[in-house]
């Protein structure tokens, strides 16, 4: 629901989104997956980053899940990061000199998921570990090889690039011991569908009754809200 809420979005305000990665969840729903377990999104358009950024953070859905026989009111949650990206040469410490080789665990595998006949067939899909932090990234949207290869260092630029910027604001202890969880009251904003509609972010408290809207894409108001309040 994340997803297609950001694609669309993206539609409304001319930006270029691409799926470099998606792995979906397992169990009853089409072709015997249900939803999706975690998405890596690329979004290419002006002020793309600063206008998305301030969605980083933990999202909460109240729903009748349509997966309860018993169409029970169910609570989920999933957590957003926004990250810039970071071309190779544009910071020494985070490009080439930093992100070594040596420093590289790099796998392949089938892609999986809708792709076509090609990409499932062949190990095209690219996985690759920062030993040094431990950070995975892995990208299957390209047939090449190459390609997804290419698409995971970008990301992982980026989330180096998040990295420093965190050690910057905080002790690295604090990173690492203090872990922002995907549950009740760490959430940054609300979707509740049932028993009554609401859309509220906690941090700016704007809200909106037209929920279906939001999921829709009309992220606007909650932007500017964020805006305003970093400004």
């Amino acid at each position: 629901m994340l997803l297609r809420m950001y694609q669309r979005y993206c539609a409304v305000k001319g930006f270029k989104s691409e799926v470099l990665h998606q792995a979906f969840g397992e169990g009853g729903g089409p072709d015997g997956r249900i939803g999706t377990k975690s998405v890596t999104l690329e979004i290419q358009g002006k002020y793309a980053y600063g206008l998305l950024k301030k969605e980083s953070g933990v999202h909460r859905l109240v729903r009748i899940s349509p997966f309860s026989s018993q169409k029970l009111r169910h609570t989920s949650f999933a957590s957003v990061q926004v990250l810039p990206e970071i071309e190779d040469n544009e910071d020494p410490s985070i490009g080439s000199g930093q992100v070594k080789p040596d420093d590289l665990k790099i796998d392949t595998f089938k892609a999986g998921g809708p792709g076509g006949q090609y990409t499932n067939k062949t190990e095209s899909a690219i996985r690759i570990t920062h030993l040094p932090t431990g950070i995975v990234v892995t990208s299957q949207s390209e047939r090449l090889q190459g390609k997804n290869k290419e698409n995971a260092m970008k990301i992982l630029r980026a989330k180096i690039f998040q990295l420093k910027e965190n050690e910057k604001q905080k002790e690295i202890k604090e990173i690492k011991g203090k872990r922002v969880l995907a549950e009740f009251g760490s959430q940054a904003r609300n979707y509740v569908l049932h028993p009554y509609k609401l859309v509220k972010d906690l941090r700016t408290q704007y809200e909106t009754s037209d929920a279906q809207a939001v999921l829709e894409g009309d992220l606007e108001e909650f932007i500017q809200a964020q805006l305003k309040l970093s400004s």
